[in-house]
């Protein structure tokens, strides 16, 4: 699944993500609830987590604007406001489950799993890239005729990325933001080093360069 995490609790954020990476989701991390409506407006994806007392707009006002708008991604609140009032008010402005600070991270997986079923979110985990290329997202493995290439985590991470963001041009700092944690992040060298990689592999016309704006795969 594509989650998008607001949480402004670094830490917290660092293994949220790392634990739902684990079951092979794809997960963008946003620290402040402006960053995230305006992301929402660009990007589409099937799950949000999202914690209420975050900074510049809280996750009730974010998800009531999302409402409003007719966003019906499923939405999960994790927070530490645990009285019956804002349970309450979680769920009447939108919310499809409310999960209470603090939690396991066994809990998150199953109320994941559970908006999963019910909103019958497929897993894609196989996705075909052209006529004789196919990817497994869980395994890291590129099917190119009849052979398969092994991916390195990151790379697996980088192509994945690319294919859940076909047709948009992707900048090198949405790609540093979003495939590494805030604190090692890689330089611009590092990024086109994982471009010619995967270049090589899927062919020089599957990822076009936008001189001065970013990447686009085709």
């Amino acid at each position: 699944m594509k989650i998008l995490l607001l949480e402004d609790d670094l830490l917290l954020s660092e293994i949220i993500v790392e634990h739902l990476e684990y079951y092979n989701h794809i997960v963008t991390p946003i620290y402040n609830g402006i960053e995230a409506e305006n992301l929402l407006f660009e990007e589409k994806f099937d799950l949000l987590l999202l914690d209420a007392n975050v900074p510049l707009l809280n996750g009730f006002e974010l998800l009531k604007s999302l409402r409003d708008t007719g966003n019906k991604t499923p939405a999960i609140f994790i927070t530490s406001m645990d009285t019956s009032k804002d349970v309450l008010e979680g769920f009447e402005r939108g919310a499809n489950d409310y999960l209470k600070k603090p939690f396991e991270m066994i809990e998150l997986k199953a109320r994941i799993d559970n908006i999963k079923r019910h909103f019958k979110i497929d897993d894609e985990r196989l996705i075909k890239i052209s006529e004789n290329i196919s990817y497994d997202f869980a395994k890291y493995i590129l099917h190119i005729n009849s052979k398969e290439e092994k991916l390195s985590k990151k790379e697996g991470e980088f192509l994945s990325y690319f294919l859940h963001n076909r047709t948009k041009v992707i900048s090198t700092d949405e790609l540093m933001v979003n495939i590494w944690s805030y604190d090692t992040a890689p330089t611009s060298a590092t990024i086109r080093t994982y471009i010619k990689n995967l270049r090589r592999l899927l062919g020089e016309e599957m990822i076009t360069t936008i001189r001065g704006v970013g990447y686009l795969f085709n």
